[in-house]
């Protein structure tokens, strides 16, 4: 366990005594609120706000950052108050101590919305203060280290959360190696089977892989040091993550990926100039490869990182990655934002730092918009996503994108009646799509039209969460004046019908019943909702049929009559009777999958996976709650992808080891690319257990690289 005395002695290297006074004091206060509280491991409850600060420290964080680490839990998980916080720490503390509290304490409907709403607590926390965001990053990383303690659902629920939000953030705050550690733990839990495989190939290889890299960095060096240029060469595997989505993305296995060693040329100089001496020198040495060559120092990545990447053919015909940047660029790759950090009066950020946190900030701030906690998560995750392209403005002003943005998003990041306004685009002068996706290095114009309109069908090809933000909000507002003309014009069709004027009942007693029986404030939203056609006109009337009808006593409604259609299918359906319900093709749903409903125009309901892309994509006011309510078996199609060496025979084994299951394949087809064979099976199965049985299966044949459940599309 780490000690108080190991952080106060890194603490004191760059803090006054009196705060490390303080923080000698949050220690004995946080451990005499933890007492007799034990984590899962069995361990005292206090080794892990200790292990926190001394990631703190390590990161030279302020006395308030490492104070907050240390009582970070103090709020949620004992009695103590924020008032008791900002009685004996002060203010500052207090705050980032609220910040970080989670809402355990509030009732949610489900852990979906739980999690949006903690989330966006923390983000409204952290747009005033950022090292909420950092001490919240060291509490995720301790976490990650001891989840094996954690049952396995959570287990999994847990890495997934960490490996699309919290490692993105770590990303976006230039903070390289929270990022790698998160992902690497995340991926041990999340595939461990193919972690397991390519930790053991990596280890396998060390040996020669160490003298490869000795020999390799004593040739970099020597060079430099024959023109004066002063500076350290390292050279180490890449984490396990990066390489696994290398092969991943790539389709190539792992003997293929030619850049599992990083080389690291750090040099002494501060002069960009430098990095271009030694890249000639390198390239001198060794032939470089055709489009491998990045210049992140004259266009840096969004998050201020800046280094010169080249892939060359090294010693022995390998492939070869290198890096080169100066010590103050190195510093921010690795440590990022908390790499220069100001809190002492008078020392202010530099520009690149605070425009850091001021694009974190925007990219964070407009989810707040979004009350869906689906819709909230999803919009989290692209404002997060890592992979960025560089485009110019007419006025050569550089706009990062993530990786498949439009001119539409391009639009809207200029504003939102640009976007909204937008009838085209040129890029590099020539007339483009709406629907192209952006290049490095694209200059781009937007032609706008007054009067005009965003189209719903944009949301099938942005990317960026403002863009699909700005158009679903345009796009809602409109359907619900629709939904209103149409609702109206339902309802009073329907009352005539009846014999039963509309305008009549309006302000009645029953209509008020009505609202309140569905969970409705207005009488415009019921009639949304009949428009939207979620409740019929019919369902409406016959309240007013039954409160003018004689009352007499009668059997109550069999609801489960109702429900015919849905149970037949396996699916039940939350407040919504007599309605047809159909599979999206797109992700075809079996049981055991996170499922969600989509109320389509004349189709009824689609019922799509909770992580559909298509879903995420559809208005959120017209997706419902539904679960699987399987009475009987039925056969679900599934569309699978096994990738593995190409050799004779191939398709034949995966199929043995499919059929082995008794499980009908409809449909079998492969595609080959050097060496590699991409076995494309849609196959018919009850359920996700017997999926995941099967793919248990397919991965024990030696010549499987990787197996996956794929979109029809």
């Amino acid at each position: 366990m780490l000690r108080i005395n190991d952080i106060l002695d890194k603490a004191q290297a760059y803090l006054p005594a009196e705060e490390l006074e303080m923080i000698q004091k949050a220690y004995i206060y946080s451990a005499t609120v933890h007492q007799g509280q034990v984590r899962l491991s069995g361990e005292p409850y206090l080794t892990h706000p200790m292990e926190v600060a001394g990631m703190l420290v390590d990161m030279k964080m302020d006395s308030a950052t490492i104070i907050s680490g240390l009582l970070h839990d103090t709020i949620e998980d004992t009695l103590t108050t924020r008032e008791q916080i900002e009685q004996e720490f002060g203010k500052d503390v207090a705050f980032l101590v609220g910040g970080l509290t989670k809402l355990s304490r509030i009732s949610f409907g489900s852990q979906e919305e739980r999690q949006a709403e903690n989330f966006r607590k923390m983000i409204l926390a952290m747009s005033a203060d950022i090292r909420i965001l950092l001490v919240r990053l060291a509490d995720r990383i301790h976490n990650m280290r001891t989840l094996q303690y954690q049952k396995p659902d959570r287990r999994e629920y847990i890495a997934r959360e960490t490996m699309d939000v919290y490692a993105p953030l770590a990303n976006r705050l230039g903070i390289n190696w929270m990022k790698m550690e998160l992902e690497d733990l995340a991926f041990q839990y999340i595939s461990p089977e193919a972690y397991q495989e390519l930790d053991t190939r990596v280890a396998k290889s060390q040996e020669s892989r160490n003298r490869y890299t000795e020999e390799v960095k004593g040739i970099i060096f020597r060079e430099l040091e024959k023109v004066s240029i002063r500076g350290e060469v390292e050279g180490r595997a890449k984490h396990l993550y990066g390489i696994y989505k290398k092969m991943h993305e790539q389709r190539i296995n792992f003997d293929e990926v030619y850049d599992v060693i990083a080389f690291r040329i750090i040099l002494e100089s501060d002069i960009d100039k430098t990095c271009y001496e030694a890249l000639s020198i390198v390239h001198a040495l060794w032939k470089p490869v055709p489009g491998r060559f990045k210049d992140y120092i004259a266009m840096p990545k969004a998050n201020n990182y800046q280094s010169l990447h080249t892939a060359v053919i090294g010693p022995y015909g390998e492939r070869v990655e290198i890096q080169i940047r100066t010590r103050s660029m190195h510093e921010w790759a690795e440590k990022g934002i908390a790499a220069h950090w100001r809190y002492k009066e008078g020392r202010a950020f530099q520009d690149h730092e605070d425009n850091q946190i001021k694009k974190l900030r925007e990219a964070l701030e407009i989810q707040q918009e979004i009350k869906n906690p689906k819709e909230f998560m999803s919009n989290l995750k692209l404002a997060l996503f890592p992979e960025e392209v560089y485009v110019f403005t007419p006025h050569g002003d550089v706009k990062s994108f993530p990786k498949g943005a439009t001119p539409v998003d391009f639009a809207y990041s200029i504003h939102t009646d640009v976007g909204h306004q937008c009838t085209g685009a040129k890029v590099n002068r020539s007339i483009v799509p709406l629907r192209y996706q952006l290049q490095n290095g694209d200059q781009v114009e937007i032609i706008t039209q007054a009067g005009h309109h965003p189209s719903k069908d944009w949301l099938k090809f942005v990317v960026t969460s403002r863009a699909i933000s700005k158009i679903r909000n345009w796009v809602n507002a409109e359907e619900k004046n629709s939904s209103l003309t149409l609702g109206k014009d339902l309802l009073e069709k329907e009352f005539r019908r009846n014999n039963l004027k509309f305008s009549t009942y309006l302000k009645s007693d029953e209509i008020r019943k009505v609202l309140s029986e569905y969970s409705l404030q207005t009488l415009d939203d019921l009639i949304s909702q009949v428009g939207y056609g979620r409740i019929s006109a019919k369902q409406v009337v016959n309240h007013f049929l039954a409160a003018e009808a004689p009352k007499e006593p009668e059997a109550p409604p069999d609801k489960a009559k109702k429900k015919s259609a849905a149970p037949s299918l396996g699916i039940s359906l939350t407040g919504i009777d007599d309605v047809m319900v159909k599979f999206a093709k797109c992700c075809n749903p079996i049981p055991g999958d996170e499922i969600a409903g989509y109320i389509s125009r004349g189709r009824g309901i689609v019922v799509h996976t909770q992580k559909c892309p298509h879903l995420q994509r559809l208005d959120a006011e017209r997706i419902v709650d539904v679960n699987w309510d399987v009475r009987e078996k039925h056969a679900y199609p599934v569309h699978i992808k096994v990738v593995c060496t190409d050799r004779k025979g191939v398709i034949t084994e995966v199929s043995s080891a499919i059929s082995s299951f008794d499980v009908n394949i409809s449909s079998a087809r492969v595609e080959t690319t050097d060496m590699i064979a991409n076995l494309m099976f849609v196959i018919d199965v009850y359920d996700t257990q017997q999926l995941n049985a099967i793919f248990s299966a397919i991965r024990q044949l030696k010549i499987v690289h990787s197996i996956e459940r794929i979109s029809k599309g």
